[in-house]
């Protein structure tokens, strides 16, 4: 596969990604982070994930900035930066394969393992733990890239209906993304380097955004999900078997 093609594929599926997460809250940069690594070290597929889920999740928060609770968005962004900080010298010491199998694991757990879809104790003990989850995230958001698994229960348990859970999602994710994109900047990461192909992507991103939220009512989410899972378990699987080889050469 030549690069224009892989780009243009990955247009449609930075589209198709921004749907899922339109309608899920979640799930799609998952997807489209799997899709990166098929050409993309870690390293760099990371980073430009970010950009492409700081806008795809900034115009979903858009097209829903009535549902936001902002509250809860401001105790789970706080921890991020400094636990980005730790995640950074995590990722940079670990060899690519090594990189591609962990997050590959991280998507396959993060997919089959059953959840529970909220924090013991309601809505009040979630808003208590939110600095927790933005710990984790900020941390991990930097070492596997996509963690909306991880972030899900906690705003889940806040039980802000669908609009309001999707919208919440997004906003905290905004703030994940931004300090995920800041950190890479500041220690030397070349974005301009994918500037054009990165671009089309975040175009592709908003118009998936647009599609998904007005879908959000209209889609029966369980068999959505049920498939959704499916394909990124298969994904994870590849990815898996692709960083095995090339950890064992």
């Amino acid at each position: 596969m030549s690069d224009l093609v892989f780009w243009v594929v990955l247009f449609g599926v930075a589209i198709g990604t921004s749907i899922i997460s339109g309608i899920l809250g979640m799930a799609g940069g998952l997807f489209l982070l799997v899709a990166l690594l098929v050409r993309l070290e870690p390293v760099v597929a990371i980073p430009i994930h970010g950009i492409v889920q700081l806008v795809s999740n900034g115009s979903r928060a858009w097209f829903l900035r009535r549902q936001i609770a902002w509250g809860p968005v401001a105790r789970f962004a706080w921890p991020l930066i400094p636990a980005g900080v730790l995640g950074i010298w995590v990722a940079r010491s670990i060899p690519p394969a090594a990189g591609q199998i962990g997050i590959g694991l991280f998507v396959l757990v993060a997919t089959l393992v059953p959840k529970k879809p909220s924090i013991a104790g309601g809505p009040e003990r979630a808003r208590l733990a939110l600095p927790l989850g933005g710990a984790l995230v900020g941390f991990f958001s930097i070492v596997v890239g996509a963690t909306g698994p991880l972030l899900g229960p906690f705003v889940l348990a806040l039980n802000l209906g669908t609009e309001g859970t999707v919208a919440t999602l997004a906003a905290c994710q905004i703030f994940q993304h931004g300090s995920k994109v800041l950190l890479f900047g500041i220690t030397g990461f070349s974005f301009a380097k994918f500037l054009v192909p990165t671009l089309c992507l975040c175009g592709a991103a908003v118009i998936g955004s647009a599609i998904g939220t007005r879908l959000l009512d209209r889609v029966p989410e369980r068999t959505f999900r049920n498939v959704v899972r499916v394909m990124l378990a298969l994904l994870a699987l590849e990815l898996i078997g692709e960083g095995a080889l090339r950890f064992f050469r």
